[in-house]
């Protein structure tokens, strides 16, 4: 096989990979972990279920992936909206987080409470996730991602109670959307000030949503 080949080979196998994440996106975006086999996810997929442990190697390997795959776009668009002021690209950040949870409601809860099994995998994405997002905070409201302990530890706990937000909202379905992202907004706004306080180098972005 010349280089070309491969190259289309490999090409192709991408492509499959990715729709079979896709379909799995779909699949799983209502439906809980324990709730679908391998062979229901391969008679949707129209595929074999050897297919799909040949990419993936597991159920469970297909299903991180999955995870980790919808969650790579969910800061990955407001934080690279350099253009827009720091508080737009914060309101932006929580927005995105909310539809990604009212849109992939088993994935979320699944990623927030462990529904997997708590094991250093599911532990690994579910803490990288929460890294990102305050991470995506961080350099939105300072434009850097290396803050204090002190602003770290306040961002954590913001983070904590967006989860918990979260979940509530999710079990509930109210208020709408926008009136959680407001709440969220004005409770980052208040961990902002309090940065502030407590860390003069960290100074609340004018605008802070």
């Amino acid at each position: 096989m010349n280089i070309s080949q491969q190259r289309g080979s490999s090409e192709r196998s991408q492509v499959r990979r990715a729709e079979l994440i896709a379909t799995g996106r779909k699949l799983f975006a209502d439906t809980s972990y324990d709730a679908l086999s391998m062979d229901d996810i391969a008679r949707h997929a129209g595929v074999a279920k050897g297919l799909i442990y040949y990419y993936f190697k597991s159920k469970r390997g297909y299903y991180l992936a999955i995870v980790e795959d919808s969650l790579a776009g969910l800061v990955a668009r407001p934080a690279g909206e350099r253009d827009l002021p720091a508080a737009e690209r914060l309101r932006r950040t929580i927005d995105g987080y909310l539809r990604y949870a009212q849109h992939h409601q088993a994935a979320y809860r699944t990623i927030v409470t462990g529904g997997v099994g708590f094991d250093t995998e599911v532990q690994a994405v579910r803490d990288a996730v929460r890294e990102e997002l305050i991470a995506t905070i961080a350099e939105g409201a300072y434009g850097r991602r290396d803050i204090p302990p002190t602003a770290r530890l306040a961002l954590v706990g913001w983070m904590a109670g967006v989860e918990g937000v979260t979940l509530e909202w999710l079990g509930h379905q109210e208020p709408d959307r926008d009136a959680v992202r407001e709440l969220l907004t004005r409770l980052l706004r208040a961990t902002l000030r309090t940065i502030e306080e407590l860390e003069p180098s960290c100074p609340a972005p004018s605008g802070t949503p």
